[in-house]
Parts: C-alpha cells; structure tokens; sequence
C-alpha cells in the first residue's frame, strides 16, 4: 500500500525557510491543513527524514513544533501521529458549547468579582503578547472559564470547560490555518467590558455571536479540505 506521505516527494526547499527544520515543519504542517495528511497518519521519523533529504534532527525538532500547535500526537508505542478532527465532531462540539456557555455566563456575570475581571483581562493581555500558537487555546480556554467562575454549579463548569478542551484543537487547526485573527480579541474585549458593567444580556449575545463565528469559520476550513470534483 502505498504511504500518505508519498504525497510530500519531490519537494525542493523554498529560500524563505533558513533551516531544515523549518522547512520540514512548514511542508508537514500544509500537508496536514490540506488533508493530504489525514487523522492518524504516522509520521515515522526515519521516512519523513528519507522523503526530506534530511537528518532526523530536524525532523524530530519539527515534529514537536507540530506537537505545540495541536496538528500531531505522541501517542504510546506509536510515536508521532496526525491529529485526528472531523466536521462531525467539530460541529457537535460547538453545539454543545453554545448550549453550555451563554448560560454558564449569565449565571455568572451578577456574581463576577473584581479578581475574575483583572484576571480576564491579564488574559486578553497574554494572548496579545503570545508568539507560539500552541499556547493561544489554552489561553483562549482559561479566559471564558475566568468569566464563568462564579457560575455557582460546579458540573456545568466541569461540562463546559470538558468542552472548551475538546474545542482546542480545532482552534489550534484554524489558527494555524487562518493567523491569530481568529481569535477575534475585539469580541474578546467588548465581552469582558459587558462583563464589568454586570450587562449579562449584551455579554451573552456578543458570546453567542462570537462562537456561531467560530463555528463558521471552522465548518468552512473542513469544507476547504474537501477534494475538488
């Protein structure tokens, strides 16, 4: 049978990568983006070192880069494998988010402190300033759970940050494809100004609407994957 990763021979290394690490990292990363790499493909080191003209130096180096942004998995007795995602999944995730958060911040806004606002915003702060895409989802994630905190029912908070793990990837998946944009930090920011003033109602609807945004935006990059008839 032949190999996922003969879609990637005969590949010359464009000047604009400097090392052969990045040039492994940015071939790998497309493949994986486009689909030519599907969910679960291993990527055995010594093959991807041999289809790259490369040592397995830079080839390991640019696995874990890819590990950071949420595109592989070391997984036990396997070694690097590509990330698994669906639409399917990726759709079912974000229905179940939408029916989780609003509700989980309009519990939460009359009861927010001062803390939860500063640390909301430090937050904001943080993704601003973070270079490497593999921390900007769990950023992402602790932001909306800083502003579901007072909640006040522990298994919708246990449920809906469950959720905003599972949705990690898929975040990571469309930053890497789309830029840091994505993480539409306006939204971001005119959800915690509401959040301060305690106005829930504009809160939640600027979440409801930033999420059905997300939602779209990664149901078009699935659709994107599709191959042209």
């Amino acid at each position: 049978m032949k190999s996922p990763l003969a879609a990637l021979t005969g590949l010359d290394s464009p000047p604009r990568h400097r090392t052969a690490t990045e040039f492994v990292e940015a071939a790998l990363r497309a493949a994986i983006l486009d689909g030519r790499l599907p969910g679960g493909t291993a990527l055995r080191q010594e093959e991807v070192a041999h289809i790259f003209g490369v040592s397995r130096m830079p080839v390991r180096e640019a696995l874990r880069q890819l590990e950071a942004q949420a595109l592989i998995d070391f997984l036990p007795h396997k070694g690097a494998v590509v990330t698994a995602i669906s639409a399917e999944d990726a759709a079912d995730n974000y229905a179940i988010r939408m029916a989780l958060e609003p509700m989980a911040l309009g519990l939460s806004i009359p009861t927010l402190t001062p803390d939860d606002i500063d640390r909301a915003a430090d937050l904001i702060a943080d993704m601003d300033r973070e270079p490497d895409p593999g921390r900007l989802g769990e950023l992402n994630r602790r932001f909306h759970m800083s502003l579901y905190a007072q909640a006040g029912h522990p298994r919708l908070l246990a449920l809906t940050e469950q959720q905003l793990a599972s949705a990690d990837r898929y975040i990571r998946f469309t930053l890497a494809a789309r830029g840091r944009d994505q993480l539409s930090q306006g939204e971001h920011r005119a959800m915690l100004e509401a959040a301060a003033r305690g106005d829930a109602e504009t809160a939640v609807a600027i979440l409801r609407t930033h999420m059905a945004t997300a939602a779209r935006t990664i149901a078009d990059f699935f659709r994107e994957r599709e191959p042209r008839p």
